[in-house]
């Protein structure tokens, strides 16, 4: 089946971005070859704190990530890389005001490069893009904590303009499946949302919080795994984004 839309919004990760771990830097850290910012951030630190160590950096990095998913997984509200980022430092036993000026932007620009190097939007994604941009407004709706990474990520791939508007839930506080971060995007183009089509990988997020708004779905799901009990099945299920060419009547 085909819908008549008058928008696309799409998930950020595992949607459009493909992140792949294995593309982060490396770093030795207790013996062990890891890939992670902590390298990058340390030789930062080190011109501030010397007597900190690589190990304590990537030990503080990484519990700072675990406590803003547990606080996420509380009531999804957004846990954003400058708090993070503040976090690793007081257990570093800094206190991020008492650092020079700017000190803590140049961690989280490093850190925002790092995951850069990992992301990248397949070609035929881009196409896709170029495809609906004349036919439908199109809008990115993502969880994730600084939104400088996430606009970086689509002008590195060229489709940043494609776009007319980017909602990133550090920016509004909420994630999805909260309605908050749906609306803000959809009053943002002006669409009602039973004309929107949401397009996400994740069906206890993506697809359950567009059908508590009332939009159409199309659940990416490249692994052909089943549907969570208690989700009622989306409007379409894909593999590749290149399926919905058909199902929004434009040619790849």
């Amino acid at each position: 089946m085909t819908g008549c839309y008058a928008a696309v919004l799409f998930d950020l990760f595992d949607t459009l971005v493909h992140f792949d771990p294995d593309r982060l830097p490396t770093v030795e850290v207790a013996g062990k070859t890891v890939r992670s910012s902590a390298g990058r951030l340390h030789t930062i630190l080190c011109g501030h704190a010397p007597d900190v160590t690589l190990e304590a950096c990537y030990d503080a990095l990484r519990a700072s990530w675990q406590e803003a998913e547990r606080l996420r997984g509380v009531d999804h509200r957004e846990v954003t890389a400058p708090q993070r980022m503040g976090d690793m430092l007081r257990r570093l036993a800094l206190d991020p005001e008492g650092c020079p000026a700017g000190f803590v932007e140049t961690l989280l620009d490093a850190h925002r490069r790092a995951l850069s190097e990992a992301a990248k939007v397949p070609g035929h994604y881009a196409a896709l893009l170029r495809a609906l941009r004349p036919r439908y407004r199109l809008a990115v709706v993502s969880n994730f904590d600084y939104t400088p990474t996430a606009v970086g990520m689509l002008e590195d791939a060229g489709v940043v303009a494609l776009f007319d508007t980017i909602v990133v839930s550090d920016a509004i506080g909420w994630r999805k499946p909260r309605p908050e971060i749906f609306d803000v995007a959809l009053r943002t183009l002006g669409v009602s949302p039973g004309d929107a089509l949401f397009v996400g990988d994740r069906a206890d997020i993506d697809v359950v919080g567009a059908q508590r708004m009332g939009m159409p779905v199309a659940w990416v799901n490249r692994d052909r795994a089943p549907l969570p009990t208690g989700i009622p099945a989306p409007d379409y299920e894909i593999r590749d984004l290149a399926e919905l060419a058909p199902i929004l009547g434009v040619a790849l």
